[in-house]
C-alpha cells in the first residue's frame, strides 16, 4: 500500500496524474451514459451503442494510462513503440466490448461479476502490453502477485460498477458507476506501476531520446477529450433523432414531408397504409398515392382535413382524412401531410347504413329504403307499378314448427323474390311477412300482370304444399303509378286494399286495384274505427232467444244476441260487424261487456232460468278470461251454474293446450260449457275426448234439411247418440217449423232453439204469470220465420 502511495507522490508528477484522473472520470461517466442510451433500443441497435460506448471506454482509459505514464519521473528518458500503443488502444476497446456484452441489458448480480472480470482482464492487458511498448535503456520486470491482486481489485470495483448501473436510477446510476470504474483503473495502473522496476542496461542500444513530451500529453488529452465529446454529441444527436423518429412511428397518422410536390420523408405507418418500403416512397410525386375528393390540388395548405382516396400499390383503395400545414424543416419551409386511415370508419358508417336501410334478416332494402325509393320515383314523373305481398298460412307454420322456421321461410321467400324480379326492380320486406317491390318503367298493367304470373308461378313451384308442410303461399295487390294514384301514401294504400281484396276472394291470387274495391275497403275501414266506439256511444244491445225442451216447450234459457244499431247505417247484423271486432281486436272489450249486461240480465229471471253467452276464439287468447267471467257473476251477483259459455271448436285449433287450460279453469268457476256448432268443425270427437262439455249444440244446418235429407237426420241421430253416451244433453238449433221440432224430438234432443220458439226479444223482468205467458206462446207459435241471429 505504501509502495503505491510512494509511487503516486514521489515518482509521478501530480499535474498529469489529476489531468489522467479527469480523462478517466469523464471517459467513464460517457461510458455509462452511452450503456443507459442502449438500454432504450431494440437488441440490435443496442449491440450498435455498445460498440460506441466500449469504443469510449477503451480510449478514455487508454488515455488515462499514458498521460500516467507520461507523468513518471524517472531517471532514465523513455518513449513508446508506435504499434504496440495503438495495439494496446485495441485491447482495450475490445475487452470492454466483451464486458459489456456478457454483462448483458439486465446487469444482474451474476452477468456483472462476469463482466467486470473481463473488463479488468482487458484493462490489464491493455497496461501490460502499454508497458511492452516502452523503449529505453532499461530493463522491465514485474511483480506479478501485486499486479494480480491490482487486477482483482478492478474487477471488484467494476463488477460493482455494473451492479449499481443495473439497480440505481437518475444522476446515481452515471455517477456512482463512474466513480467506481475511475476507482478500479487508478488501483490497477497505480499498483501495477508500483509493481514494476526499470532497471538501467546500458548494453541496450536504443535511438537517442527526445527530451520532453508535453507535445503528446497535449495531444492524447486533446484527442480523447475531443473524442469523448464527439461520441456524447452524436449520442444525444442521435437520441434526438432517434426519438423524433419514434415519435413519428408511434403515431397512428401517417406523415410525409413534401418538396415540391414529392415525397422528402415518410413513416411507417404512411409505409404500410400504401403497402410499400419506406425507402420507395422517398423521391415519388404525392399525387401518384392520393386523391383528394373535392379535386383540391394536394400541394396546397387547407384550413380543414379533407377526405381522399390512397391507392396502394397493390391496386387496393383506402379512404384516408388528409391535413397538410407548413412546417420548417432543413432550414426551408415545406409541407407535411397527415393521413389517417377512415377505412375501418367508412366500412362501419356504410354498415350502419346498410341496417338503418335493409332488412337484417332477408337483406333486403327495408320500409325507410323503399319509402325514400317511391317518392324519388314519383318526383321522376316515370311509371312503375307497385306490388304488395302478403304470406298465406305463414303464421300457421311459424306456430307451428317455430320462430326460426318462421325465418328461414322468409329467407327463402325474399331469395325467391329476389330472383324472380328484374335487376331494375326493388324488392323490400316492411315488416313481418309483408313485402313490396317496385317495378320500375311500367306503362300499363300488362307488364305487371307478366311479373305477377312470375311470381305465382314461381310460388307455385317453390312453395309446394303437398311435398314441404312448411310451404306458403301469396297474395298479391297491385296499384300503377300514376293511373292509381300520384302521391306515395295514396299509392300505398290501393296496393293495400287490392291486396286485402285478392285475401278475402280466397287467397293467392292476384288483384289490380279499381274503385269499387276502393270504397268496400273505406267501408270496412270505417266500420272497423266506428265498432272501437261502440261501446262507449251506447249503440250496442242484447238481445234474448228462449232456449225450451223440446217435449214440453218449456223454457229452460235464454241466449244472448249481440245486436248494433250504428246512427247513421241503422242496425248492422253480427254477420258483418263480429268478423270485423275479431279482425281489430275490438271483440275483447266488446265481449266483456256482453258478459256483464247478460249476467246483469238474467239476474231479473226466476232461478231455474240459465244465459247462455257466445265466447270468441279471440277471447281465448287472452290469459285471463277466466278472470273476467269471475268479474261479471261477482258483479251482477249470478249464480255461476246459470251461465252457460258456448264456444266453437276453432277455440282449439291455434293453441290447444292453453285453449284447455281455460277451459278447466272455467269449469272449475261452476259456468258450464257448451260445445257450439257441433259437427263442423275438424276434431269434434277428439275434442269431445279432451274436455269434459256440459252440452253439445247441433248446428243449424243440419236441421234446416232435417225433414227432406235422410243424410242430415242420420248425421242428427249419430250426434245425439253419441251425446246419450258421454251422457251430454244435446240441443238442435234453428228449429223454425213444427215438423222439424217433431223429428229432432224423435231422434231425442231434449232441448231445441229456433224461430219457432221465439224471436230475439229485449231483456225483460219475468213474474211467474208472465212465464207462463210466454211459454203458451211458444208453444203455440207454428208458423215459420227467416232467422235473424
Amino acid at each position: 500500500m505504501f509502495r503505491v502511495i510512494e509511487c503516486v507522490v514521489g515518482q509521478h508528477d501530480w499535474r498529469l496524474v489529476v489531468l489522467a484522473a479527469i480523462v478517466c472520470l469523464l471517459g467513464s461517466a460517457s461510458l455509462f451514459l452511452l450503456l443507459r442510451r442502449s438500454l432504450d433500443c431494440a437488441e440490435a441497435r443496442r449491440r450498435q451503442w455498445i460498440a460506441v460506448a466500449a469504443l469510449a471506454a477503451g480510449v478514455g482509459v487508454w488515455a488515462t494510462h499514458f498521460l500516467a505514464m507520461l507523468a513518471y519521473d524517472g531517471s532514465t528518458p523513455l518513449r513508446f513503440d508506435p504499434g504496440i500503443t495503438a495495439l494496446s488502444v485495441a485491447i482495450a476497446v475490445l475487452g470492454y466490448w466483451a464486458a459489456f456484452l456478457v454483462a448483458g441489458r439486465g446487469f444482474t448480480l451474476l452477468p456483472s461479476i462476469a463482466g467486470g472480470a473481463l473488463g479488468a482482464l482487458g484493462v490489464a492487458a491493455m497496461h501490460m502490453t502499454g508497458m511492452a511498448s516502452v523503449v529505453g535503456p532499461v530493463v522491465v520486470r514485474y511483480d506479478f502477485g501485486a499486479i494480480a491482486a491490482a487486477v482483482a481489485v478492478n474487477a471488484v470495483c467494476f463488477a460493482l460498477a455494473f451492479a449499481a448501473f443495473g439497480r440505481l436510477g437518475g444522476s446515481l446510476k452515471i455517477a456512482v458507476p463512474a466513480l467506481l470504474a475511475v476507482l478500479g483503473v487508478v488501483a490497477l495502473h497505480f499498483t501495477a506501476m508500483s509493481a514494476t522496476v526499470l532497471a538501467p542496461d546500458p548494453t541496450r542500444n536504443v535511438p537517442a531520446m527526445v527530451a520532453g513530451h508535453g507535445w503528446l500529453v497535449a495531444a492524447i488529452t486533446a484527442a480523447t477529450l475531443g473524442l469523448i465529446a464527439l461520441v456524447l454529441v452524436v449520442a444525444l444527436l442521435d437520441r434526438m433523432l432517434t426519438d423524433l423518429r419514434g415519435l413519428t412511428e408511434a403515431t397512428l397518422e401517417g406523415l410525409a414531408i413534401l418538396k415540391s410536390g414529392r415525397i422528402m420523408e415518410a413513416n411507417g405507418q404512411l409505409a404500410d397504409l400504401l403497402g410499400v418500403d419506406p425507402a420507395n416512397l422517398v423521391d415519388t410525386e404525392a399525387s401518384r398515392w392520393f386523391r383528394l375528393a373535392d379535386g383540391l390540388d394536394l400541394t396546397i395548405s387547407h384550413d380543414d382535413p379533407v377526405e381522399a382516396e390512397l391507392v396502394r400499390a397493390d391496386g387496393d383503395t383506402r379512404f384516408v382524412e388528409i391535413a397538410t400545414h407548413a412546417v420548417e424543416y432543413r432550414g426551408r419551409s415545406r409541407q407535411v401531410l397527415a393521413v389517417r386511415d377512415l377505412t375501418a370508419r367508412k366500412v362501419a358508417e356504410r354498415q350502419v347504413e346498410h341496417l338503418a336501410t335493409h332488412d337484417t334478416l332477408t337483406g333486403l332494402p327495408n320500409r325507410a329504403r323503399f319509402t325514400a325509393l317511391l317518392e324519388g320515383l314519383i318526383g321522376s314523373g316515370k311509371g312503375f307499378a307497385l306490388l304488395a305481398l302478403d304470406l298465406d298460412r305463414f303464421k300457421a307454420v311459424n306456430d307451428l314448427f317455430g320462430h326460426s322456421a318462421g325465418d328461414a321461410i322468409l329467407c327463402r321467400v325474399a331469395d325467391l323474390l329476389r330472383d324472380i324480379a328484374d335487376e331494375n326492380d326493388l324488392v323490400a320486406r316492411i315488416g313481418g311477412d309483408e313485402f313490396l317491390i317496385i317495378q320500375r318503367d311500367v306503362g300499363d298493367a300488362e307488364k305487371a300482370q307478366s311479373l305477377v304470373r312470375s311470381i305465382l308461378d314461381g310460388f307455385a313451384r317453390e312453395m309446394d304444399i303437398t311435398r314441404d308442410p312448411m310451404a306458403v303461399g301469396v297474395s298479391i295487390g297491385v296499384a300503377l303509378y300514376p293511373a292509381d294514384g300520384e302521391e306515395a301514401s295514396a299509392l300505398r294504400h290501393k296496393a293495400d286494399v287490392a291486396l286485402y281484396r285478392a285475401k278475402e276472394c280466397g287467397r293467392g291470387i292476384a288483384c289490380f286495384f279499381d274503385l269499387e274495391m276502393d270504397r268496400i275497403v273505406r267501408n270496412r275501414r270505417e266500420l272497423e274505427h266506428d265498432l272501437r266506439h261502440a261501446i262507449a256511444r251506447g249503440e250496442l244491445s242484447l238481445m234474448f232467444q228462449p232456449l225450451v225442451a223440446t217435449a214440453g216447450k218449456q223454457i229452460v234459457g235464454y241466449e244472448a244476441l249481440l245486436r248494433w244499431t250504428h246512427p247513421t247505417r241503422g242496425s248492422i247484423t253480427p254477420d258483418i260487424f263480429i268478423p270485423i271486432a275479431e279482425d281489430v281486436g275490438a271483440i275483447i272489450p266488446i265481449g266483456e261487456w256482453v258478459l256483464h249486461e247478460a249476467c246483469a240480465a238474467a239476474m231479473r229471471w226466476p232461478p231455474h232460468i240459465s244465459v247462455a253467452v257466445n265466447v270468441s276464439p279471440i277471447q281465448f287468447q287472452l290469459s285471463n278470461l277466466a278472470g273476467v267471467v269471475e268479474r261479471a257473476l261477482r258483479v251482477s251477483g249470478l249464480d255461476a251454474a246459470r251461465l252457460e259459455l258456448e264456444v266453437t271448436e276453432s277455440v282449439m285449433l291455434r293453441n290447444r293446450a292453453s285453449a284447455l287450460s281455460t277451459l278447466h279453469q272455467l269449469k272449475d268457476l261452476g259456468v258450464r260449457i257448451v260445445m257450439d256448432d257441433f259437427g263442423t268443425g275438424y276434431s269434434s270427437l277428439s275434442n269431445l275426448q279432451a274436455f269434459p262439455f256440459d252440452k253439445i249444440k247441433i248446428d243449424q244446418s243440419f236441421v234446416s234439411h232435417v225433414t227432406d235429407d235422410e243424410s242430415a237426420r242420420s248425421i242428427i241421430r249419430a250426434i245425439v247418440a253419441l251425446g246419450r253416451s258421454l251422457d251430454l244433453p244435446v240441443v238442435a238449433e234453428g228449429v223454425e217449423t213444427e215438423e222439424q221440432r217433431q223429428m229432432v224430438l224423435e231422434e231425442g234432443c231434449p232441448q231445441a232453439q229456433g224461430f219457432l220458439f221465439g224471436s230475439p226479444a229485449k231483456a225483460v223482468v219475468y213474474f211467474p204469470a208472465a212465464l207462463r205467458a210466454v211459454e203458451e206462446t211458444a208453444q203455440t207459435r207454428l208458423a215459420p220465420r227467416t232467422r235473424q241471429s
